[in-house]
């Protein structure tokens, strides 16, 4: 994966505006009609297959188009007509992916089950805690786990998402990096808050922050990239993420060109290439249960200074 990709995962977790659907068995976006079919129900069962409903219409309110005989050509759809999201399928196609759907399990963990989270126990602030899981979801198989969701907003107030990689974590904050002339750059520069969320499937874990964004050290970030791979320092050097691209050919060689340039020099500079730190105000701990009693451990940071933390637990 390239250090920043733009592709949204299907994660059940999202970062902005999550509400824990208690009868299912993923976080889903606040105001989001379209959470899992078995949501009104039940929902799906932690590593058994869901219980549903009369289709997605149950689960998200809406009203279903009549079903056409398999097969059966129910002509285009109206252009430009509201609430779809392209062309409608056909209802055999329909009711396939819906049936796909209610077949996927959750935290299928096997003989290893799910692991307890004794909230007792946990440090007084985030970090540590933070460092702790990350490396038990390592050692548990998780893939990438440094991947995260970012949250932020463009100009008109709309929410967006990524999977970036975590560069650092430590007492200033959360890092990452990316191109400033990039949309996400673009937004955090007008915008400077965002959420990040990591999931960890392996173990039914996923971590929720919130806070400010400040500028990481310039020094600390061109000391970072030129310690990757040649690859990473070429798709930087290349630096017009989010832009349109016209033609692969156009992309083949800025690509070229940039590789030969980071191997030529490679302690190139990546003027767009920019270090950001989120500056957790709210950090969530979620630890999922087989009995669905999931554990939601919220830290706050406090007004006595910026190493005091309140923290409680909240309703699943």
């Amino acid at each position: 994966m390239d250090d920043d990709s733009s592709a949204s995962r299907g994660d059940a977790f999202h970062s902005s505006g999550d509400a824990y659907d208690s009868t299912g068995d993923a976080f889903v976006s606040a105001g989001d009609a379209s959470v899992s079919a078995g949501g009104n129900t039940g929902g799906t069962r932690a590593g058994g297959p869901s219980e549903t409903p009369s289709g997605a219409a149950a689960a998200t309110g809406r009203a279903t188009t009549p079903s056409a005989t398999p097969g059966e050509d129910t002509g285009p759809a109206a252009p430009g007509a509201a609430g779809t999201a392209g062309a409608e399928p056909d209802a055999s196609a329909l009711e396939r992916f819906r049936a796909l759907l209610r077949e996927q399990r959750v935290w299928d963990t096997g003989d290893a089950g799910l692991p307890a989270f004794d909230t007792e126990r946990a440090p007084d602030g985030p970090l540590a805690l933070f460092h702790r899981w990350f490396a038990e979801a390592a050692e548990a198989g998780q893939p990438e786990p440094h991947t995260m969701t970012l949250a932020t907003v463009d100009a008109g107030g709309l929410p967006d998402a990524r999977i970036v990689m975590l560069h650092d974590a430590d007492a200033r904050g959360w890092h990452f990096a990316t191109h400033s002339t990039s949309a996400k750059g673009s937004q955090l520069a007008a915008h400077p808050r965002a959420a990040l969320t990591f999931y960890w499937h392996s173990q039914a874990r996923a971590v929720r922050l919130r806070g400010r964004i400040v500028p990481a050290y310039a020094a600390e970030t061109s000391a970072d990239l030129h310690a990757r791979s040649t690859g990473a320092l070429a798709a930087a050097l290349a630096a017009r993420q989010s832009e349109v691209l016209e033609s692969r050919e156009e992309l083949a060689r800025a690509y070229e060109a940039a590789w030969q340039r980071a191997r030529r020099d490679p302690e190139a500079e990546a003027t767009s290439w920019t270090g950001y730190v989120l500056e957790p105000e709210e950090a969530e701990f979620f630890q999922g249960d087989a009995a669905r009693q999931h554990v939601r451990l919220r830290y706050r940071r406090g007004t006595a200074g910026p190493d005091v933390w309140t923290r409680e637990l909240l309703w699943p």
